[in-house]
């Protein structure tokens, strides 16, 4: 499975925004709405690397408890895991390898984490410790679930630095692993060891994507500098192609954040494409198709599109230069998925008839059409185990070979809308210097931090 953030910027850490890893946005004061989605400021829904288990805050009437789902099976299926009182508003929970489930409590200033797991009728719980912020201002929250399954982690947000803990698979309790400088949001696991991270730095005003190396003390090495004055931003990486989605205002500097892709240790430019620029929208990758060695152009990417017409997806390869865009099935856990190696894409959701389903989508390659850019195309059925035909709708036309931003790299580690009309081009973003690249292993240029 791919590893990807919806983040929350520094800004939005500085607010207390708790979202976690980029598997939704939904606010509120308590619980989740009839679809069972919780509005809790936290995960909507986390999925192990591996895509076998995921964990959510489940609504009972006005309260929220924790609920594991095993998805590896022939079917999906819900284990409640309540305890002795219902959870309070910003508690974040993730599915560990192993089928438990941890658990993050904020109990008299001091982050408490536990580990769930079912014992018959009622509820085991194996208390890890915790971590204490003395600085109010400081804000802690879950990374996305690392690959293995066997540690999680957490990101302590500060005035000035960022603090990385291990919170689970350590032997004695919660362990600081890092201290970076600079205020850092997103999270992105770019190998399958659990070993680098990116995370999003912002220093003097303009963030750039950093990579930290968790078996090296945290040292830290660049990964995105498209231009010097722009802020770019990793959003999901995917181990086996290289696949990198990109935010970045560089093709608009000073004007909007456009998305775009590269490749892990390429030197060609990042690229912007046309078909992603969905106006009044806003596009989020949250699953990347595994499995495409050496093939990163043929990756399908999920996009989670929010816009006046509600929420709903569309999917979108790089080698393709259109978008399809699809109503999400009802109860989506917003933001959730994955895929798999064959390219079914498989979106988690709960209505009351069904607390615990998964709609599975096969989308073909050139699956595309035209579409409304701001709102879902009229496709194919979607229904648990349905298949999206080629009769969806999308927006098309991607930047051409003279568009891509130049001097950036990559660091490694029914009835058819009207096609509305093509968008006048960018302006040319001036060459910056080149900064050096991480190439194939980034383990050399690092910044030792304490």
């Amino acid at each position: 499975m791919t590893a990807c953030a919806i983040e929350p910027t520094a800004a939005d850490e500085e607010d207390g925004d708790d979202r976690g890893d980029g598997c939704g946005d939904e606010r509120g004061d308590e619980c989740g709405d009839e679809g069972g989605v919780p509005r809790n400021g936290g995960t909507v829904c986390a999925i192990t690397a591996d895509g076998a288990y995921a964990a959510r805050l489940a609504p009972a009437g006005d309260c929220l408890f924790p609920e594991r789902w095993t998805l590896d099976g022939p079917e999906p299926y819900a284990v409640p895991l309540p305890g002795n009182q219902p959870e309070e508003p910003g508690t974040e929970v993730q599915p560990m390898g192993d089928g438990r489930v941890l658990i993050r409590r904020l109990v008299d200033g001091r982050h408490a984490f536990s580990l769930l797991y079912p014992t018959g009728p009622g509820t085991g719980e194996l208390p890890l410790g915790a971590v204490e912020c003395p600085d109010p201002d400081t804000r802690l929250r879950l990374l996305p679930p690392a690959p293995g399954g066997e540690k999680a982690y957490a990101l302590a947000v500060g005035r000035r630095s960022t603090a990385v803990w291990l919170v689970a698979g350590g032997a004695f309790g919660p362990e600081h692993l890092a201290m970076i400088p600079g205020r850092c949001s997103g999270g992105v696991w770019l190998d399958r060891a659990g070993r680098m991270l990116a995370l999003d730095r912002e220093v003097g005003g303009r963030t750039k994507a950093i990579v930290v190396d968790l078996e090296r003390d945290g040292e830290v090495s660049p990964l995105l500098q498209i231009a010097a004055d722009s802020d770019d931003r990793l959003l999901a990486a995917d181990p086996d192609s290289g696949l990198l989605l990109i935010s970045s205002d560089a093709p608009s500097p000073g004007r909007e954040q456009r998305l775009g892709w590269g490749v892990i240790g390429s030197t060609l430019p990042v690229r912007f494409p046309e078909c992603l620029r969905l106006p009044g929208c806003t596009v989020t990758p949250f699953a990347i198709q595994p499995g495409q060695v050496l093939m990163p152009e043929n990756c399908g990417v999920a996009l989670r599109v929010d816009g006046p017409a509600g929420t709903w997806f569309a999917v979108w390869r790089p080698a393709e230069r259109q978008l399809l865009q699809l109503p999400a099935p009802e109860g989506w856990l917003a933001g959730a998925g994955l895929w798999t190696e064959s390219g079914v894409l498989q979106l988690p959701y709960a209505t009351r008839e069904v607390p615990c389903g998964v709609a599975r989508f096969a989308v073909p390659r050139g699956a595309g059409g035209t579409g409304d850019a701001g709102s879902p195309g009229v496709g194919a059925p979607v229904a648990a185990g349905g298949t999206v035909g080629t009769g969806g709708t999308g927006a098309s036309g991607e930047t051409r070979p003279g568009d891509p931003v130049r001097g950036g790299t990559v660091g490694a580690p029914g009835e058819a809308a009207p096609v509305p009309p093509p968008s006048e081009p960018d302006p040319p973003v001036p060459v910056a210097p080149r900064p050096v690249p991480l190439r194939e292993a980034p383990l050399k240029g690092r910044v030792a931090v304490g």
